[in-house]
């Protein structure tokens, strides 16, 4: 997680448990963090093998939808397969990769 919010500047919530209520739920969770409109949610519920992710206004600019639902696909993919860690492993570095700003080259730097 640390190198997830080093890179992208978001913060990272992971959340495993009950997601009785679904996206609802996770909203809620997202909405108690201590800085919304920075933060990216993994909400996960195991025994439903679902997964949710929520994106406050500046994280929901560093990435899009496609992908997030492409993260959390393979997140799901895993979890349907028994790996909750390698998928919450896998969609993390996913979205961080992605989350990461661009790096800009200026004309006057050595490459």
């Amino acid at each position: 997680m640390e190198h997830f919010e080093a890179n992208s500047g978001l913060t990272l919530r992971v959340f495993v448990g009950d997601l009785t209520g679904g996206r609802q739920k996770a909203m809620a969770l997202h909405a108690a963090v201590d800085e919304p409109r920075r933060t990216l949610l993994i909400a996960v519920d195991p025994a439903l093998t679902q997964v949710e992710i929520v994106t406050g206004e500046q994280a929901g600019r560093a990435l899009d939808k496609r992908q997030i639902g492409l993260a959390a696909l393979a997140m799901s993919t895993a979890f349907g397969q028994g790996d909750l860690f390698g998928g919450l492993k896998r969609g993390i570095e996913q979205l961080g990769l992605q989350a990461r700003p661009a790096r800009v080259l200026h004309l006057d730097e050595p490459a």
